[in-house]
């Protein structure tokens, strides 16, 4: 295990080191943790304390310019500084990848607007049911009725210009 030594009696936890980060989590209270990024270390150090030599992780003024403390195996610390100067030299900021080809340009992605044969229809039927319900100024009123003998009823009188026949 690993001793933080944030207070004055210690936390016995268990410190991971990746290839990106340092992370201590404590064995007795699981939301006493710390997860530090290579990125936001300024220095490794190792100091003497009162519980002996002690593993000393200094973050950057951007993580809270802290300084944690660990009571931990002198291999891990030759370990930690490792890794940690290697990331320093080439830091993994996020995946890898390469550009296998230039993408073309809006100019050349644009393809030209193609207009097909223009459908003008010149003869439109003329939909005279629609016609005769669009009588303007008489929507809202009725016409007499009158007897069509065409068809034997009485029928609303008809609009100028429009027949029965073109009713139907």
């Amino acid at each position: 295990g690993a001793w933080n030594l944030s207070s004055d009696q210690g936390n016995l936890g268990t410190l991971y080191v990746t290839n990106v980060r340092v992370v201590w989590f404590a064995s007795l209270a699981e939301n006493f943790n710390v997860s530090i990024p290579y990125l936001q270390i300024v220095a490794l150090k190792i100091r003497d304390s009162k519980f002996g030599p002690a593993f000393v992780v200094e973050t950057s003024m951007h993580a809270g310019s802290y300084v944690l403390g660990f009571r931990i195996d002198p291999d891990v610390f030759k370990e930690v500084s490792a890794l940690w100067k290697v990331y320093s030299n080439a830091p993994i900021i996020g995946v890898d990848f390469e550009i296998e080809a230039v993408p073309k340009s809006l100019d050349q992605n644009t393809l030209k607007r193609i207009q097909d044969g223009q459908d003008v229809v010149q003869n439109v039927a003329s939909d005279a049911f629609a016609a005769y319900y669009a009588d303007e100024g008489q929507k809202n009123a009725d016409r007499k009725p009158v007897f069509e003998p065409s068809i034997g009823l009485a029928v609303e009188k008809l609009r100028d210009g429009v027949t029965l026949e073109a009713l139907w």
